[in-house]
């Protein structure tokens, strides 16, 4: 099956590996007129106001007129064209100027992947985790003195022990596990049991543990299901914090349920039409996420026999 990029992915920047080694080329860049800014108060993404929405970018001269203190993050090149991503917290004096233009929307990044062009949702998802991780990391974990931000924000240098800090993403893996004509789908405490939702089951992947492996040990503890034949589907990133989704199918050997109350509110079987109607909205009983996650492509993919 041919790769189809998720939302969140399909990030068109070069990263510039090479040139953010370079503090002066960096320095230089953002004094650039042609150098492009996201601004980000509280994580939020703007947007351009209009019928078909877009990133909306500051310049230099824009952020130096908000009197911005914090530093830019570099994300990277497009058509030689350097972009940074600045946070702001929302009461700050800048953000509440920018919120003033209203020419600008501020949108949860949930929303805003939902009507933005594919490869720009790739380009929120950097933004939104790297300026996330810069703000819950600024002490070493070593010694605990202040880090100071290096490579454009690609690492955080402390500067009494010289530990070196990166950014971090935390392997996920989400499976939808089927026996026959029909598939596991569970119902997480929180959220999903508010909304009478089932999604495919998910866990993050521990030290030392194959995707594989992962796969098994989450649908057991969650299910009391075993499994095999696990295949990789496809994968999304997920900036909420930080998380690569890991999608798979697999097979399962077992069929009795034994649910893990603490974390799962229901876990059942459903069939293959029941599921393609909950796809297409007209379920009674069952809803299933939207396209915006992984989990709707993997029952999607399973239900309509395209695996």
């Amino acid at each position: 099956m041919p790769y189809q990029p998720h939302i969140f992915a399909d990030n068109p920047l070069d990263r510039g590996d090479q040139q953010r080694r370079d503090e002066a080329w960096l320095e230089e860049r953002t004094l650039d007129p042609d150098t492009k800014f996201l601004l980000m108060p509280g994580l939020e993404v703007p947007l351009s106001d209009g019928t078909a929405p877009s990133l909306r970018w500051l310049n230099a001269d824009d952020l130096n007129g908000l009197a911005v203190d914090g530093p830019p993050v570099f994300l990277g090149l497009q058509d030689g064209r350097a972009h940074f991503a600045v946070y702001v917290p929302k009461t700050d004096g800048a953000a509440e100027e920018l919120t003033s233009d209203k020419s600008i929307v501020f949108s949860d990044a949930r929303r805003a992947a939902t009507i933005l062009a594919l490869q720009e949702t790739g380009i929120v998802a950097q933004a939104r985790a790297q300026l996330d991780w810069h703000n819950r990391h600024g002490f070493c974990s070593v010694c605990g003195a202040p880090t100071e931000m290096g490579r454009g924000g690609h690492v955080r240098q402390c500067p009494e022990c010289n530990a070196q800090h990166f950014p971090r993403t935390d392997p996920v893996a989400i499976m939808l596990v089927h026996d026959g004509d029909r598939c596991l789908l569970g119902q997480s405490r929180g959220r999903l049991s508010r909304m009478r939702m089932y999604s495919a089951l998910a866990g993050f992947i521990d030290q030392g543990e194959s995707i594989e492996e992962a796969v098994a040990r989450e649908v057991k503890e969650e299910a009391g299901i075993e499994v095999k034949n696990v295949r990789y589907h496809s994968s999304q990133p997920w900036p909420f914090p930080s998380s690569l989704m890991i999608g798979c199918h697999a097979e399962a050997v077992t069929t009795d349920i034994s649910i893990d109350s603490e974390e799962m509110a229901d876990v059942q079987w459903f069939d293959r039409e029941e599921l393609l109607l909950a796809l297409e909205g007209r379920s009674e009983r069952l809803s299933v996420p939207q396209p915006l996650a992984i989990a709707h492509h993997l029952i999607k993919t399973w239900a309509t026999k395209t695996i």
